[in-house]
């Protein structure tokens, strides 16, 4: 059997395996790249490198950094301080979308909810607003909100790191070109039309009690906010203080865990491995897509059913249009870790420049609106906000909608397929 047959195979593999979750998707990346590798497609340096890889070190920073903000209740204190100057229930969901937005975008989104979602339930509960007016568009700005920066999510240093490995520069703020008017309008959409199709309901569960944080001494909360701004602005002038955005992530994390901001237990717990694992496998998968040849026979047969020379634009709206379905039924993190390789072969096939391919399906892929299980946190809401499955059709495709169109015109002329 060739090695590109055995890489597809592998591929049809991991693509069942993260829609069923029968196992973890960890798991399944690991089982994927120790394939190939005991078959002979990879070598033991390219099943490995994925796991060390500077991307992934990023996040390790990263996990621990946020976690601080989150474990010193100064995430809980800035959510609490902006939502309660909201005066009425849409002037709170704008708030609301704003603060979470903004986290998101350099804290875990779904930690990011799962810390605001009981300062909301709290407000709601108060003021007798509904929690079904509030709490679909906290879950669906902490996913626009991801967008702002390649830390927002850990599907964006996938693109991230394809872009790099073909040579091509990127900034901090690679994709909040497209994210922050996604983020714009989507509260924008919200504030006047989204609105009206958000459920009038008080929900049926129970929120989880808001930790009580007044024993956690004021410099912990401070030192961790001031941390995670340094860490920022220095990953922004990278290139000016010669430090990369992993060492400056590292060193945020050093020296919250050195103060005892956060302590190690709680560092330690805060790195997510199923994120490691994932990255690192799919990173050994990707790697045989390429070297073997099998990405480029997935995108030449895609091209070829698309007729000869296929517009550029329609290969974009293909790949976005994918990407949105299976996110809103698997792992955002697991959908772009297949999408991406695809996206950079097709993007190849066409001799295109693959910026506008890789963003589209980055974004593409956190576009997990239409359905209760597209993402953790619209899972945590659904008793909460007394959701049905069609609440979220309704609410979400209209801002899948919203989301299709500003990539469709924007990423063409942020990144055209053929630069002169």
């Amino acid at each position: 059997m060739s090695p590109s047959t055995i890489t597809l195979l592998f591929l049809v593999f991991a693509i069942v395996m993260f829609i069923l979750e029968k196992i973890p998707l960890g798991l399944t990346a690991t089982i994927v790249a120790i394939g190939l590798n005991v078959t002979g497609v990879l070598g033991s340096a390219d099943t490995f490198a994925g796991y060390v890889n500077n991307n992934v070190i990023l996040c390790v920073g990263m996990f621990v950094v946020g976690q601080a903000l989150f474990e010193t209740g100064m995430a809980n204190k800035i959510g609490s301080v902006v939502t309660k100057f909201a005066k009425s229930e849409r002037i709170l969901i704008i708030a609301i979308m704003v603060i979470v937005g903004v986290m998101s975008g350099f804290l875990s989104n779904t930690g990011t909810a799962a810390v605001l979602i009981p300062v909301v339930c709290g407000i709601a509960d108060e003021s007798g607003y509904s929690r079904g007016k509030l709490l679909m568009p906290l879950v669906f700005a902490a996913a626009l909100g991801g967008n702002l920066s390649i830390i927002g999510a850990p599907g964006n240093l996938m693109g991230i790191d394809a872009m790099n490995n073909l040579g091509i520069k990127t900034s901090f703020f690679e994709y909040a070109t497209v994210g922050a008017p996604m983020l714009i309008i989507g509260i924008i959409y919200f504030a006047f039309i989204g609105y009206r199709f958000l459920p009038n309901t008080s929900g049926e569960g129970t929120a989880d009690k808001q930790k009580d944080y007044s024993n956690v001494p004021k410099w912990k909360q401070i030192t961790s906010l001031v941390v995670l701004i340094l860490v920022i602005l220095a990953m922004i002038l990278e290139e000016q203080i010669g430090i990369s955005l992993q060492v400056s992530a590292c060193i945020g994390a050093i020296v919250l865990v050195a103060l005892g901001v956060i302590d190690e237990k709680a560092a330690l717990k805060s790195i997510d491995l199923k994120v490691v694992l994932l990255f690192g496998g799919s990173l050994a998968l990707a790697k045989a897509l390429e070297t073997t040849g099998a990405g480029s026979m997935i995108a030449d047969t895609i091209v070829g059913a698309l007729g000869e020379n296929p517009n550029p634009i329609i290969l974009l709206l293909v790949i976005f249009l994918v990407g949105c379905v299976l996110t809103n039924f698997m792992s955002n993190t697991a959908t772009t870790a297949l999408m991406v390789p695809i996206a950079v072969s097709l993007a190849q096939s066409l001799g295109a420049d693959p910026r506008s391919m890789i963003m589209a399906t980055v974004i593409s892929c956190s576009c997990a609106y239409a359905t209760p299980i597209g993402m953790p946190a619209n899972t945590m809401v659904v008793s909460l906000g007394g959701y049905k499955f069609n609440d979220y059709v309704k609410s979400g495709l209209p801002l899948i909608a919203v989301s299709f169109v500003i990539c469709m015109v924007l990423l063409p002329i942020l990144y055209p397929f053929f630069p002169g």
